[in-house]
């Protein structure tokens, strides 16, 4: 199959039906079209080379999409490296893509993609141990006690709260940003994580300590809320507007070099971290914060 040179204008049809009109985010739409975009772009200059030292036109022609598609997520994954997250993510984007080129009738049929590899760096141990993740809370707290300001405080202890819902509760750093005010039951300490595909689920703040500063949290909100359309979401940045992904990381990585970690990891990691130590790293946590 030849490079398909109308891929702008799908795309954005893609889009226009499959994401914004399923009422998806703005970033979730960006982020399919980026990927598709890049595949084309790749298909594209992998074609020209071909081209320029005349073959690969007969080869392409046998080629499907599918197969292209496969050859492009392999090549991310051995020459730059992608973690498998990343290209899992991609791949699935692509089969919502395939399905709707089918619906559409530019493709008869489609086959699933292979799976895709899982590149050498992406074996690394990213995981927290147990006295990282000390060490990083350890440092959220310590910077909570000697900041001065009452504003950077309450920042602090958003991030405090935030950090420790990733890590006690497991929640998704996609559901976090989610979150509303309506979304926490005070009475009974739950917490509602809607899911943009999933049921709903309902998580409970066992801990007593969390319960607190959530309760604080919440007593502390006023003070961002300074955008009318954004004050039920339950976390903000200072000029009252929602989080982004990139700011989460940030504020997890600021604590990480506070805390002395090195090692690449990211807030999944901090959230994934949990279930290699159980409950009892939980206890021992809430147990010192009373």
């Amino acid at each position: 199959m030849m490079p398909d040179q109308n891929y702008p204008n799908r795309i954005e049809d893609f889009i226009d039906t499959q994401v914004i009109s399923r009422g998806l985010d703005e970033r979730t739409s960006k982020a399919y079209r980026m990927d598709l975009e890049k595949f084309h772009l790749w298909l594209e200059k992998t074609q020209a080379e071909k081209n320029a030292v005349g073959e690969g036109v007969l080869e392409s022609e046998r080629t499907s999409l599918e197969e292209q598609m496969d050859t492009y997520l392999e090549y991310l994954s051995r020459e730059k490296g992608l973690r498998y997250s990343t290209l899992y993510r991609k791949q699935r984007v692509f089969g919502y893509y395939l399905a709707y080129l089918v619906s559409q009738g530019i493709l008869v049929q489609s086959r699933p993609l292979h799976p895709v590899s899982q590149p050498r760096e992406a074996s690394v141990d990213t995981l927290l141990t147990k006295k990282e993740v000390e060490a990083f809370f350890h440092a959220i707290d310590r910077e909570y006690e000697e900041l001065d300001s009452d504003f950077r405080r309450r920042v602090c202890l958003r991030d405090q709260v935030m950090m420790e819902l990733l890590f006690y509760c497991g929640i998704e750093v996609s559901e976090l940003l989610r979150l509303e005010l309506s979304d926490y039951d005070r009475n009974t300490a739950t917490l509602l994580i809607r899911r943009k595909r999933e049921k709903s689920r309902t998580v409970y703040l066992y801990s007593p300590a969390l319960q607190n500063q959530m309760a604080l949290w919440l007593s502390e909100h006023a003070y961002f809320e300074q955008v009318e359309s954004y004050n039920n979401r339950m976390f903000l940045s200072k000029l009252g507007k929602p989080l982004s992904m990139k700011m989460v990381i940030n504020i997890f990585d600021k604590y990480r070099g506070l805390a002395g970690i090195e090692k690449e990891c990211t807030p999944k990691d901090l959230k994934n971290s949990l279930g290699r130590y159980g409950e009892e790293m939980v206890r021992e946590r809430d147990e010192g914060r009373k």
